[in-house]
């Protein structure tokens, strides 16, 4: 039996649901499908199994060929059927591992042993597309994040994503008061990482940036800019201080207080689309990251509705601007990534704060 959770399975419907269409529209920053841009489908490439490739040809009757031998030729109907009736029961589903006895046969008959891409694979769909300006038959990979389940992650917090301030001002400041501050969530006591730093603001103390706990995240960001680090630090002040979660308006106030003291009004919101979108399409906080795209082709999502639409690099505009406007900060675990404590490091007062990003 094949098991997953909704985003896998979503990969799956991804699969099918454009073998069926053999297109796949584009989408615009309020991810509305633009019926007058799509991208042709030739085919669709899996490799579940290193050195044994299939690829999927599009077209009235799918043509399935595996290590160059075709096996069968299933009409595009079928897949149409298959999709709609995958996405009904995601719908219906909840959280946790998910099967689906119906879905697992037709996988089985069309040579589908996996529900999602491998995890060594850099993109989660391969397609070769076809750019009907050019001509040009392109193989790139996509992203997959599905709106079917609850809303994923865009950067993950791990004690990489950590960034660590000073206490300034601080002659009086007692760590244990601060420290003891908690809120009641569900019953439970949880660390109050907003309570203390509006504490810390209160008492006419301020937090000062001083770098990052991981060296490798921090020469992520250059390859960015060289000032990506301290305008995210900027953002955590006022993710906790403010209690500005939205990404649009954690840009917003960088451009009012304008912190770094840019002259381009523009340069703060162009900034964090490259971050949003570098993080979107394959940089990760704790692996060296060459500054290229891992997701050659873009981002899919699939949508509450069912449909499938793409930002591809030729309207990275949209894709970015779509970014901008649906994530926010998140506050993660502060056990897990050893952050929200203030701790003491020759007679001076430090704190840890995290960045996740996920999409609301």
């Amino acid at each position: 039996m094949l098991t997953g959770n909704i985003g896998e399975w979503s990969e799956m419907y991804t699969f099918l649901r454009l073998l069926a269409d053999g297109r796949i529209y584009a989408a615009d920053e309020n991810l509305n499908k633009l019926k007058h841009i799509f991208f042709p489908i030739v085919k669709i490439l899996r490799e579940e199994v290193k050195g044994h490739p299939k690829e999927y040809k599009t077209g009235e009757y799918v043509e399935i060929f595996v290590e160059g031998q075709q096996i069968c030729n299933i009409p595009a109907g079928r897949f149409d059927r298959e999709a709609s009736h995958l996405l009904t029961q995601l719908r219906k589903s909840g959280k946790g591992t998910l099967s689906f006895s119906k879905t697992e046969k037709f996988m089985d008959e069309i040579g589908c042993k996996k529900i999602s891409a491998s995890s060594t694979e850099k993109s989660d769909i391969t397609l070769q597309i076809l750019d009907i300006n050019t001509r040009y038959s392109p193989v790139v990979g996509f992203s997959i994040k599905s709106d079917l389940g609850s809303k994923p992650t865009l950067l993950n917090a791990s004690k990489a994503t950590n960034f660590i301030f000073r206490v300034d001002k601080n002659d009086q400041f007692k760590i244990e008061e601060y420290n003891n501050i908690y809120s009641i969530v569900g019953g439970r006591e949880h660390t109050d990482v907003a309570g203390r730093i509006r504490k810390v603001y209160e008492d006419g103390c301020k937090l000062t940036y001083v770098g990052m706990e991981s060296s490798v995240f921090s020469n992520n960001l250059v390859l960015l800019d060289s000032r990506m680090d301290e305008i995210i630090a900027e953002t955590l002040i006022y993710r906790y201080k403010d209690g500005i979660v939205s990404c649009k308006e954690l840009v917003d106030k960088l451009q009012t207080v304008n912190p770094m003291g840019f002259t381009n009004e523009h340069a703060y919101v162009y900034k964090f689309k490259k971050l949003l979108a570098a993080a979107a399409l394959g940089m990760r906080p704790a692996t060296i990251w060459d500054g290229l795209d891992e997701a050659t082709g873009g981002y899919i999502i699939v949508t509450k509705e069912g449909n499938v639409l793409a930002y591809h690099i030729y309207n990275r505009n949209f894709f970015e601007n779509y970014l901008l406007l649906n994530t926010k900060y998140e506050t993660p675990s502060t056990t897990r990534h050893q952050y929200g404590n203030f701790y003491k490091e020759d007679d001076k007062a430090f704190i840890k704060l995290n960045l996740q990003i996920r999409f609301k």
